[in-house]
């Protein structure tokens, strides 16, 4: 049926209430035995309370690490199927690593919006690709058109900062008007918006079903928040690491999480042993997981905001609720003893010494705290399983909590747990069946490719019903498995995941094979390689056959930061303009800055004594500025809160017009290596300075480059957080990079050309 303008209308049953509202909740980087839901020390009552009314899986199952597991719940395929193989930063020209979603991969909520749903999205959204983000887009691959949702607020980046950040309202770039103000937090602010959404749907199209996606920041770093969400968990975690994950696995066995004959996996090798730790390294890492904790609980009790809010509504019972605590394993990227202001910085390759972090110890969850926990905690927070995040060859990466609530459909079965075996491309063809509608054949007149998921739904009603989910590769960073009928193969390639610089120095043939009969090992904590050699040799060419049919193939190993200098190498001399009103420029849509030589210039007009930005990239916990104060040509370069380096000129700009740039000579040898700067004002050098270490792979999500401001947090504590606009005027700022020389007099006549 269609209206009188020709459009498509949408199935009258779905406009009036006979299908059930949908809300997806996603967690970010929780590892199994995280929650208290799951028989972890992060209390999160109404993950309790959902499951207490719905169904706990155990056997679920992400992708290992962040993009890749989100592309693979709204799409219903495989992550390499859809060019999601890695992070959107760790991108090739690879097929399955593009980044780029293809249209014949229509996802949930296109779907849903076909078939009458109203779709909402509220929080991180880390499926498009970077050079795409720019301020012109191009927007359709954006959430409001290629992943189908009407309503988008939050972000696209990796992760975000809780106090003061940079956000979208569909594709239009916003600062939340209480952003650094008292008071104010992302994961609150995202409920609050999708509470007004569903409210103005409800209002304007009484009855009508719709989709609620609520994926947050959090738990991902920086951990963020409030004091007093920290202190009740004040010297829970003295004992450390392995005391509580002792004490995870004996409560997991007594809520019936895990079979209570459950073996606890393998530590890592290359994890430290809480007795390695000196005093001072246990005081800071107890402290850490202490913030971990209250972030967690804090978000979870926005969770249950919600879900008081659907109750208070009369919505509850129809509403089918999936929560998903964690997009992959906890995450050891916060290195030996964890940073409170140098998560950047260690993914940069500088971390913070334990007398750092000591000094920052009390700023740990405030606006001027970046902080994540040691890498023994991740481990202990994927309780019973082996290994963390983006280590994708074992269940700590790839298995996750999730609870199914749907009064409607579930009640009957209430509290029960589910084994059965199944993963985030699951999801998308269960919620299309628990509404009624099938996946189209088209989408706007593409064939659409089938999706790799199948229906849950079977287990809602049979506990102890046979997985329908047969078969599952993994593969991240080279870390790979297969799951096959209860077998598992798997082989580490990477066993440093929290260094983003260095690749694994291991040749392909050297990776080492595990095999795991998960039937009679949860944990995988026997492995059975020796004694079932032809197994693993059949589970092996399985799992190639699995890669070659998903696009995994060829194996790419080199970590991030590699892979991001790679992709740059191929335009390593480039050159844009931007004009004064240029904002939140992502890395990759600009030619090569970090570990490139590069030079900045901006034609500036100023009065007397100027003040504020000329051009900023990053924030205070890394990034660099080109700023002015009393009147002083200034460029700092930071690594975290501890490392700045400062080259500053030494008289005032007078009155007037001037060019003025900034020339970096990157010196290396490795990634965030050394290099030299000069300050120029009208060609003659200013300043110099040398750097001897700088940004090797990225500054803090969402701080992008920006002309005339430093929005979100300052680089430099020389100028103030919300107001540092510059004081005369940024006519424009040419970068370019290639060799490192500052542009000719000639070129920037020709930007003044341009201009006119």
């Amino acid at each position: 049926m269609s209206d009188m303008n020709g459009n498509q209308a949408a199935p009258a049953q779905k406009q009036f209430g006979q299908a059930p509202n949908v809300v997806v909740v996603l967690i970010d980087d929780m590892g199994f035995g995280a929650s208290s839901a799951f028989g972890g020390p992060c209390e999160m009552p109404t993950a309790e309370r959902l499951a207490r009314g719905g169904l706990r899986y155990n056997q679920f199952h992400t992708t290992g690490i962040c993009s890749p597991s989100r592309a693979a719940l709204l799409t219903g395929r495989n992550h390499h199927s859809v060019g999601v193989g890695q992070v959107m930063s760790g991108s090739s020209d690879a097929p399955g690593y593009h980044g780029r979603i293809p249209k014949s991969a229509g996802t949930l909520a296109r779907i849903l919006r076909e078939n009458g749903y109203a779709t909402g999205a509220f929080g991180k959204m880390h499926e498009q690709p970077r050079r795409e983000t720019t301020p012109v887009g191009p927007f359709d691959r954006w959430p409001t058109q290629l992943l189908g949702f009407e309503k988008f607020y939050g972000f696209l980046n990796g992760s975000m900062n809780h106090y003061v950040p940079t956000l979208y309202d569909g594709t239009t770039p916003i600062e939340p008007p209480r952003a650094g103000q008292p008071g104010y937090h992302l994961s609150e602010d995202l409920v609050d918006q999708a509470m007004d959404w569903i409210d103005n749907v409800r209002a304007i199209t009484p009855g009508r079903p719709f989709l609620c996606y609520l994926p947050f920041g959090a738990t991902h770093a920086p951990f963020h928040v409030p004091k007093e969400w920290i202190q009740k968990y004040r010297g829970r975690f003295d004992e450390g690491w392995h005391v509580q994950r002792d004490r995870t696995l004996a409560r997991q066995k007594e809520m019936g999480i895990v079979p209570p004959d459950t073996d606890m996996g393998p530590w890592p090798k290359t994890v430290e042993a809480w007795e390695d730790l000196s005093a001072d390294e246990k005081k800071v890492a107890a402290a850490l997981m202490e913030v971990y904790a209250g972030f967690a609980e804090h978000t979870d009790a926005q969770v249950g905001r919600l879900v008081d809010y659907l109750a208070a509504s009369d919505m509850l019972d129809n509403t089918i609720i999936v929560y998903v605590l964690g997009d992959n394993g906890a995450s050891a990227e916060g290195g030996r003893i964890g940073t409170v202001g140098g998560y950047y910085s260690a993914l940069n390759g500088a971390s913070e010494t334990v007398e750092m972090v000591l000094s920052d110890l009390d700023l740990a969850g405030s606006v001027e705290s970046c902080p994540h926990f040691a890498r023994g905690w991740a481990v202990a927070m994927d309780t019973p399983l082996q290994w963390v995040k983006q280590v994708a060859s074992h269940y700590g990466a790839t298995r996750n909590g999730m609870v199914v609530h749907w009064p409607d459909r579930i009640a009957e079965k209430a509290g029960q747990i589910r084994s059965q075996w199944h993963h985030l491309i699951d999801l998308a063809p269960t919620i299309l069946a628990a509404a009624g509608v099938e996946a189209p054949a088209h989408i706007d007149g593409i064939p659409q490719d089938a999706m790799h998921g199948v229906d849950m739904g079977y287990s809602f009603d049979q506990a102890e019903a046979p997985s329908t989910h047969g078969t599952q590769y993994f593969e991240i960073g080279g870390n790979r498995a297969i799951y096959h009928e209860g077998w598992v193969a798997c082989a580490v390639h990477k066993s440093t995941p929290w260094n983003f610089l260095q690749a694994s120095e291991q040749a392909w043939e050297d990776d080492v094979w595990e095999l795991y009969d998960t039937r009679n090992d949860f944990s995988e904590a026997h492995d059975l390689s020796a004694r079932f050699p032809e197994k693993l040799e059949e589970l092996k060419q399985l799992f190639l056959t699995e890669a070659e049919k998903h696009k995994v193939l060829p194996l790419d190993g080199r970590s991030l930061g590699q892979r991001r200098r790679a992709r740059e190498a191929k335009n390593a001399a480039g050159s844009v303009l931007l004009k004064s009103n240029a904002s939140r420029m992502p890395q990759d849509a600009l030619p090569p800055l970090f570990n490139h030589s590069h030079t900045i210039t901006a034609s500036i007009e100023v009065g007397e004594g100027a003040d504020g930005v000329i051009c900023s990239h990053g924030g205070l916990f890394s990034g660099w500025t080109l700023y002015c104060v009393d009147g002083i040509l200034n460029y700092c370069h930071a690594l975290g809160r501890h490392e700045r380096y400062y080259v500053r000129a030494e008289e005032r700009l007078p009155a007037g017009r001037h060019e003025v740039a900034m020339q970096f000579t990157f010196r290396g040898p490795a990634l965030g290596g050394e290099a030299d700067v000069q300050l120029h004002v009208g060609g003659d050098l200013v300043a110099k300075g040398t750097l001897t270490r700088s940004i090797g792979y990225m500054t803090p999500a969402g701080e992008e480059l920006t002309v005339g401001s430093d929005p979100g947090t300052p680089v430099t504590d020389e100028y103030a957080m919300l107001d540092n606009h510059f004081s005369g005027v940024v006519h424009w700022v040419r970068i370019d990079s290639g060799d490192g020389k500052k542009a000719e007099p000639a070129d920037l006549a020709r930007v003044e050309n341009a201009l006119q």
